[in-house]
């Protein structure tokens, strides 16, 4: 749970719990703004249509058409943030594991969990929920072995230690393979990189340690894809260079480093953003 302090509890039950009806209509209409926005090009996620599968976008874009309606806010809902945001407020877009089940976008804004993409999995619930934020039941994730048990079950994709490129592990410890047997690197999700960068890369090490290792299949595959300084940087494919990696990039400080940061993530580029296809899943 993302905890709510005192002084945001105060603010939220001054400001923002007189007009919680009005708060979800002004959220309802936002949300019809982007759906007519986003929907008629939107192309179908895993074969399904739009909403299923954008829950970031849609989240997104109600929070840019929020941001603008509050610069003159004139709707009730609008001024009573206004007057929160003022006052001290907080509010921010949240990421996390949603009742154990997936993945999920919302806003926390003081003492309340509002998600704009309420039907983004299971189209038939309603678009928006307002809820307590100790209700909500949104949880971080915890480590990679969190993330990669929620992945499994949400996104049908398996994972394995990334093993194929040590110079990597330390931020992206995991390769995904999905149902259709095609692998990429993981993950490039800022609250994953910010993971493993606050725990000095223990918790990559950790990932790299004990998940599964991936099949010769599954690193030549990867290691085909690569351009031929990233295969330099890499002449083994083994978890001990995997771990040295990790090793190596602790000691030298490199989680607090934005060029180092910079440049993994130039690598994991070069390697392109589609899907590799695997030969043998595994």
């Amino acid at each position: 749970m993302l905890v709510t302090s005192r002084h945001q509890a105060a603010l939220t039950a001054r400001f923002l719990k007189p007009v919680a009806p009005m708060l979800e209509d002004l959220f309802l209409a936002l949300r019809a703004e982007t759906d007519l926005a986003l929907g008629p090009d939107a192309p179908p996620v895993y074969g399904k249509p739009y909403p299923y599968g954008y829950c970031l976008e849609i989240t997104k874009d109600v929070q840019a058409r929020l941001n603008a309606r509050l610069r003159q806010p004139r709707h009730p809902a609008e001024r009573a943030i206004k007057a929160y945001l003022n006052s001290g407020g907080a509010a921010r877009r949240i990421w996390g594991v949603l009742r154990d089940r997936f993945f999920q976008n919302a806003f926390q804004i003081g003492g309340l969990y509002i998600d704009v993409s309420n039907d983004t999995v299971d189209v038939s619930k309603p678009k928006v929920e307002i809820l307590p934020m100790d209700q909500s039941g949104l949880e971080p994730v915890r480590d990679a072995a969190h993330f990669a048990r929620i992945a499994e079950r949400y996104w049908g994709v398996t994972f394995f230690a990334n093993h194929a490129l040590p110079s990597l592990a330390p931020l992206f410890p995991m390769i995904g393979v999905d149902a259709r047997g095609k692998a990429r690197l993981y993950s490039d999700i800022r609250y994953m990189v910010n993971l493993f960068r606050s725990s000095q890369f223990v918790q990559a090490e950790c990932w790299l340690e004990d998940g599964p290792a991936p099949s010769m299949a599954l690193i030549r595959a990867i290691r085909a894809r690569c351009p031929a300084d990233l295969l330099a940087a890499n002449p083994v494919a083994t978890q001990e260079a995997a771990l040295q990696a990790c090793r190596s990039a602790r000691a030298e400080g490199r989680a607090s480093d934005d060029d180092w940061l910079e440049a993994r993530a130039r690598d994991l580029l070069a390697i392109g953003r589609s899907p590799i296809p695997v030969l043998e899943r595994g």
